[in-house]
């Protein structure tokens, strides 16, 4: 039984980063791979392009987030919250699928960071986002809330059990 338990925690996984990916990279908008392929022609064939992306992009930690502070539009706010809620489910995903949810704190932060930033890189590279550091700091938030919650979780869950395994029947 624990080995389908792991497939479908494994299964939740690929849909989880593929529905990531299409939110992060496609903005819920359908992009073929044809779009996709003219994109890195053109941006790989003509640096300037490349060149302009990066200088559109927020290499200032802390300015984008203050920014949709101050003007706190719905926009905003889903920028902020949806950016840490969207990497919540990986750093629970790397605990899960790590053996014997051994996953470390210090690593699910450095996978989160990884994996935003190769993400804002596509951004760039395929000129479909902007590349924003407030991202990265949020993206990676996210992971180590999910990584904080799992293992809170299992605190709790394996106290719990403790308790009341111990209560005469």
């Amino acid at each position: 039984m624990k080995l389908m338990n792991r497939i479908f925690v494994l299964a939740l996984f690929v849909f989880y980063m593929y529905a990531l990916l299409t939110i992060i990279l496609f903005k819920f908008r359908w992009r073929d791979m044809a779009f996709l392929w003219h994109q890195l022609q053109r941006n790989l064939g003509n640096p300037d392009n490349l060149m302009y992306q990066l200088q559109r992009g927020n290499f200032i930690p802390f300015k984008t987030m203050f920014i949709n502070v101050q003007s706190l539009s719905w926009h905003d706010l889903s920028n902020l919250v949806g950016n840490i809620a969207l990497f919540i489910p990986f750093g629970v995903f790397l605990v899960l699928l790590s053996k014997n949810k051994g996953m470390s704190s210090i690593g699910v932060l450095a996978l989160s960071l990884s994996l935003s930033l190769y993400l804002e890189c596509l951004q760039i590279v395929f000129s479909i986002g902007i590349f924003d550091v407030d991202d990265l700091m949020l993206n990676t938030s996210g992971g180590v809330l999910g990584y904080g919650a799992i293992k809170l979780y299992d605190k709790v869950y394996s106290k719990f059990i403790v308790n009341t395994s111990s209560i005469p029947r």
